[in-house]
This record gives C-alpha cells, structure tokens and sequence, in this order.
C-alpha cells in the first residue's frame, strides 16, 4: 500500500480525489487534510495567508500519522503566488514539518509537463487575469514557454467548485493555442477529473489539471509510477504498472 498525503484548502473540488484513487486500483491511498482557507479570495494578499507554513503545518501531524508516505499543497495559487524561490521555501519547510518528501502543485504541474514532454502549454485558468499572470511567470521560472493565458476571472473557490463539464470545456476551448503541446487547468477547486479523457480528445492533445497532477506528484515522490489512461496521458507514461 502506498498512502499520498495532501493538503487541501477548504471545500470545493475535493471530491475529485477519491475518484482518482478509485481509478489508480486498491494499492494506493490518497490522504486529504483540509487547512484552514482563511479568506477565500483568488487575491494575492489573500493567497500569500493561506500558504503560509503555520497554516500548512496545521494538518501535517494528522497526515503523518495516517502513515502518509509523501505530501502535497494541493493548491497552485496557493503556492505559485510566492514565486518560484518563495514556493521551493514553503515546500522545504512543509518537508520539514512533515519528515516527508514534499511538494506543491505548482512543481507537479511543471514535473508533470516535462513527463510529457511539453515545453509549449496554454493555461486556462479560473482566477483573475493578474493572478493567472503570476502562474504563467511560474511556468516560465520552469523552463517551460506559455503560448496562452486565459483568465475566467473568478474570485472564490467556492464558486470554481460548483462549476461542471460545460463550464470546464468552455475554459478549456477557450484557452487552447494551436502551439501548445499542452492545456493546463490550475485550479484545485475545479472538478476535472471525470472530463480528462473527453477533453484530450477534443483537442487533440495532453490536459494536466489540478487535482490530477497533484495526485501525480504524491506518487512520483514515493517513485510510483502508475498507468491509469483514465486519467489522461499523464497517466500512460513508462515505465508502468497496469491497473
């Protein structure tokens, strides 16, 4: 059994995640701590608060003793917000709070693009045009080149969270550029995980979303690597285990 520990800001798309376990097989335990949210607001004040380490070190103890093998902030402003020296701070002192590999949802997205081999992506993005500015800053500090950025302007999760399949496709639609070689959805509140397949169809390439790549990081730092083309090409990658 592997157990993935997260950390997850309040309530919104966190029923993603037991849909995913239920789509990795019986082997792997997906672990969700929720932290405090403090004001939900995609505002960058509001953000810096919410990932702050007293508030990430709340929920650590429970994950730990839960017998988590590894632990995520799964939250991408939440973490891309500081930046990329800021966030690689707050994912050394969570690993020190936890006594566990650590990281963030910000790095899996950029892991995760690199797995795949994009160096091109598009980003759809449910937050404010300012505050999905500071993700594609993120991706560049990664190596990584945006070819578009669209903004939904939404200002709580809470919101994002009621969000279904048509609202997703429209973003996703939207924010696709023929260049990219990837669309990336950066919104943990955002349920994405039943649409993955349908949307890799439709546009004809790779679609890493929150809560997918997040789950995806919790196994690459226990070193799983898991075949589930259920949850899209990320999950088709060699070398495999067959669920």
């Amino acid at each position: 059994m592997t157990a993935l520990g997260l950390l997850y800001p309040g309530h919104s798309g966190e029923d993603d995640f037991p849909r995913i376990e239920q789509l990795l097989g019986s082997d792997i335990r997906v672990d969700v701590v929720h932290t405090d949210i403090g004001e939900d607001a995609h505002r960058e004040d509001a953000l810096l608060e919410m990932g702050s380490p007293e508030r990430l070190a709340a929920g650590v103890e429970e994950l730990r003793m839960g017998g988590a093998e590894s632990v995520v902030w799964a939250c991408t402003s939440g973490s891309f917000v500081y930046g990329w020296e800021g966030a690689q701070d707050q994912v050394r002192a969570l690993a020190r709070a936890a006594g566990l590999p650590a990281s963030s949802t910000s790095f899996a997205f950029v892991h995760a693009a690199q797995e795949i081999k994009a160096g091109r992506v598009a980003i759809g993005a449910t937050y404010p045009d300012d505050v999905a500015g500071l993700f594609a800053e993120f991706l560049r500090a990664g190596g990584l080149e945006v070819t578009g950025v669209k903004g939904a302007g939404i200002i709580t999760a809470a919101e994002v969270g009621t969000w279904g399949e048509a609202e997703v496709f429209a973003l996703a639609r939207q924010a696709d550029t023929p260049d990219a070689e990837a669309l990336l959805l950066p919104d943990t509140a955002l349920h994405t995980v039943a649409h993955i397949p349908a949307l890799e169809k439709e546009l004809g390439k790779p679609v890493l979303t929150a809560n997918q790549v997040t789950v995806w990081q919790g196994l690459r730092l226990t070193d799983r690597r898991v075949n589930a083309p259920r949850l899209g090409a990320l999950f088709t990658k060699e070398p495999i285990v067959q669920v």
